[in-house]
């Protein structure tokens, strides 16, 4: 069953997020996942939106979706990001 991961994202310091942004996509593409969604901006029809950036990635299933976020090439990737923005990441299957 593919699997959705969802991101928000606030950006403090866009330079440093440049050099996130240039290693996530092999890592997701390692994985077999691929970029739905990604970018801003993000056109409101109802409630509120708040955030910088809006991402949406595509998995096989959730295991692999997982597999992907705790892995070594992401994880260096995610150190980089958390310097740079602060964001919600979600799983969903559908």
């Amino acid at each position: 069953m593919p699997a959705f991961v969802i991101v928000e994202i606030d950006i403090h310091s866009p330079e440093i997020y440049e050099e996130y942004k240039k290693l996530t996509p092999e890592s997701i593409a390692e994985y077999g996942g691929k970029f739905v969604l990604r970018g801003n901006p993000v056109h409101v029809l109802e409630g509120d939106w708040n955030h910088d950036r809006f991402v949406m990635l595509e998995f096989k299933d959730k295991e692999t979706a997982e597999k992907w976020y705790y892995s070594e090439k992401y994880t260096k990737a995610r150190e980089i990001r958390m310097k740079a923005a602060k964001g919600n990441f979600f799983i969903i299957e559908s």
